[in-house]
C-alpha cells in the first residue's frame, strides 16, 4: 500500500530520531517534513507506529496517510502521545 508520513515535531531530538527511523522502513524524503513509501505492509506499518511512539513526546504530531485500506484512505494521527485513525471514503455518486 502507499503510505505518506508527515511530521510536525516539537524538538530537535524527536526530529532527528524520526527522520533517522523512516528510511529504515523504506521511506524516501519527498519534502522537508514528508516521507513516502509505495510498498508498506500492515505488519510493517504497525511496527513503525510503535517505533515512532518510542522516540516522540507529547508535543510532537505525526500524520500517516495510507491507501488503500478497505478501499478507503486511512489517516492516522499521533497527537499528545495518542494515535487516532479515521477512514475517508469517496462521496457516493447521485443518480
Amino acid at each position: 500500500m502507499f503510505v505518506s508520513v508527515v511530521c510536525d515535531l516539537g524538538g530537535e531530538d524527536s526530529r532527528a530520531a524520526v527522520y533517522a527511523l523512516l528510511p529504515q522502513y523504506g521511506f524516501e524524503k519527498v519534502q522537508r517534513a514528508c516521507f513516502e513509501s509505495m510498498r508498506m505492509s500492515d505488519k510493517l506499518l504497525a511496527a513503525l507506529k510503535r517505533d515512532i511512539d518510542k522516540v516522540t513526546d507529547y508535543y510532537d504530531t505525526v500524520r500517516i496517510y495510507q491507501y488503500p485500506v478497505e478501499g478507503k484512505l486511512a489517516i492516522s494521527t499521533l497527537s499528545q502521545n495518542r494515535w487516532k485513525r479515521m477512514l475517508v471514503a469517496a462521496p457516493i455518486a447521485k443518480q
